[in-house]
């Protein structure tokens, strides 16, 4: 079995926040799905350690920001490849709360969608959180990235935590 084939399936690359009382935090995920269109539902995976799975778990809310491809690396990898247990990733970012709190990544963004958590589906290292829309709109006509895109231009990498991660076999 080549699991390397798994990376042709198409993702984009997203932002997703959510809060924890007064605290918030964001997340890189690539894995952000509709599932139905009536009412319209989104579904995130991810992982359970770290902090916006903690955020999300408890506040049963979650916004998601989908980054365009002007998106430079060094922002990416502030949502990335960072903990918001260690570092404030909204310093120097703009965004804007919601009226839940949740927090909108203004900063190359062209698009959002604000969700309430109806449900979750443990899927071992990921949490699948499903939710109903309660907001969304455009924030720009920029084309947003895909995760292909990502990896081919901007060359990023992809996280142990991410839902896509393979560890890369060494040469011996």
């Amino acid at each position: 079995m080549n699991i390397f084939a798994l990376t042709k399936l198409s993702y984009g690359l997203y932002i997703v926040c959510s809060k924890n009382d007064n605290k918030i935090n964001g997340q890189i995920a690539n894995t952000v799905f509709q599932v139905t269109p009536e009412p319209p539902r989104v579904a995130v995976a991810v992982n359970k350690q770290n902090l916006t799975f903690e955020y999300i778990d408890k506040s049963k809310v979650f916004a998601v920001s989908v980054l365009t491809e002007e998106a430079p690396f060094t922002f990416i990898g502030k949502f990335g490849f960072k903990s918001g247990r260690d570092v404030n990733k909204f310093e120097n970012t703009k965004y804007r709360l919601t009226k839940n709190q949740v927090p909108i990544i203004l900063d190359y963004t062209c698009a959002y969608v604000e969700c309430k958590v109806i449900g979750k589906f443990d899927a071992g290292s990921h949490v699948i959180f499903l939710g109903d829309v309660i907001d969304t709109d455009f924030l720009s006509e920029k084309p947003p990235m895909t995760y292909d895109y990502y990896h081919r231009e901007v060359k990023g990498k992809t996280p142990k935590t991410a839902s896509t991660y393979v560890e890369e076999q060494k040469d011996e």
